[in-house]
């Protein structure tokens, strides 16, 4: 099967001419396609013509020559006090949800053998970079979550390279927000008012292929993201699995030039279940073995790195149920809770929280 892809030129190219939510009636039924394809499927492929295929490689290049630098190089930008949140999050830290948690390891049971996730044998693998995206608040009860960036040495374009891409990527997941409330039926800012000074983190992961370059090795164990929507950038190597709302596992094929977009446990709250956050995981498949074999051969890099945004809501935004959503039989199970503390329970789940007394 294969995913919707929605060209988002004709909202922005309307959008920004368009007052409040006066949409025409024909953008109208583009907006339902994007609702429609997060509800059913959790996942959207969009093109945005601000998100260029270049500046993508930009990013993944300086992130593939990070990542290849030695572990004692990497562990200096490591900052676990902080709930590796900012910095460098190394190996075998984060732990796949599916290992923990008792009530998604019995509905793991009932899916269909043919659909069935891959099983981590402990920790992910991989290497994760956490950078701030965006302004933060000067005032929040979430420090941790809303803290400075780290820089390593020796990168003199990091900071400009990292914002630019991170800032063009939260751009787009803004324009996927409006599409979606207007879809929803919702007011065109429902998402994006809430999501304004949010933790937003650009988060690529590096797995080295090299090492761990073996058929089935887990490295992102099944498991939901925590966030509002996460969108991901064209990765070099193949390896991710998603599951629809039907159950049906399906292979991630993003054309060059599109960007995934993936609905997180905030979205799931805020739409009362009817967006659910998607399942997927992260392996390697025959398919990421063609593209090692590729890579050798051209002598480039790898390093499998995805070039990963988590966009959030604001931490001292309250997560509910919005509009007609309120009125959803299953609104009780998402009562109202600060988004940085539904944030700080879910770290604590998945061992990213760490202790506040660690160095």
């Amino acid at each position: 099967m294969e995913l919707t892809v929605i060209d988002l030129s004709p909202y922005l190219e309307i959008a920004g001419k368009s007052a409040g939510d006066s949409i025409d009636h024909q953008y109208r039924g583009l907006c339902s396609e994007v609702s429609r394809s997060l509800r059913e499927t959790g996942a959207l492929l969009v093109k945005d013509p601000r998100c260029s295929a270049e500046d993508n490689d930009r990013f993944i290049d300086m992130m593939e020559r990070y990542f290849e630098r030695p572990g004692e190089f990497k562990r200096l930008q490591e900052r676990r006090h902080l709930h590796y949140q900012v910095g460098v999050t190394p190996e075998g830290v984060e732990v796949p949800r599916s290992l923990v948690d008792k009530e998604m390891q019995k509905k793991l049971r009932a899916i269909p053998k043919e659909f069935q996730p891959s099983t981590p044998k402990g920790p992910d693998p991989k290497w994760r970079y956490m950078w701030r995206v965006g302004p933060r608040p000067s005032n929040t009860r979430f420090q941790e979550l809303n803290s400075e960036p780290v820089i390593p040495e020796g990168f003199p374009e990091w900071q400009d390279t990292m914002d630019s891409w991170g800032c063009k990527m939260v751009s787009a997941i803004e324009a996927v927000a409006e599409m979606a409330a207007i879809g929803f039926g919702l007011p065109k800012d429902s998402f994006t008012s809430l999501m304004k000074q949010g933790p937003h983190l650009l988060a690529p992961t590096g797995s080295d292929l090299q090492r761990y370059g073996q058929v089935g090795t887990v490295f992102a164990g099944y498991h939901y993201d925590l966030n509002f929507l996460t969108i991901h950038g064209r990765s070099r190597f193949p390896g991710l699995n998603i599951w629809l709302r039907n159950g049906q596992k399906v292979e991630v094929k993003v054309p060059v030039g599109c960007l995934l977009i993936q609905t997180g446990k905030q979205i799931e709250w805020l739409t009362a279940g009817d967006c659910i956050a998607g399942m997927h995981e992260v392996v390697v498949t025959g398919r990421t073995v063609d593209a090692i074999k590729l890579a050798t051969k051209q002598n480039r890099s790898l390093w499998r790195v995805s070039s990963t945004l988590f966009a959030h809501i604001a931490s001292d935004a309250v997560l509910k149920p919005l509009g007609h959503f309120a009125e959803s039989p299953l609104a009780a199970r998402y009562p109202p809770m600060c988004a940085g503390e539904f944030v700080e329970l879910e770290l604590a789940v998945i061992n990213l929280k760490g202790n506040k007394t660690e160095p």
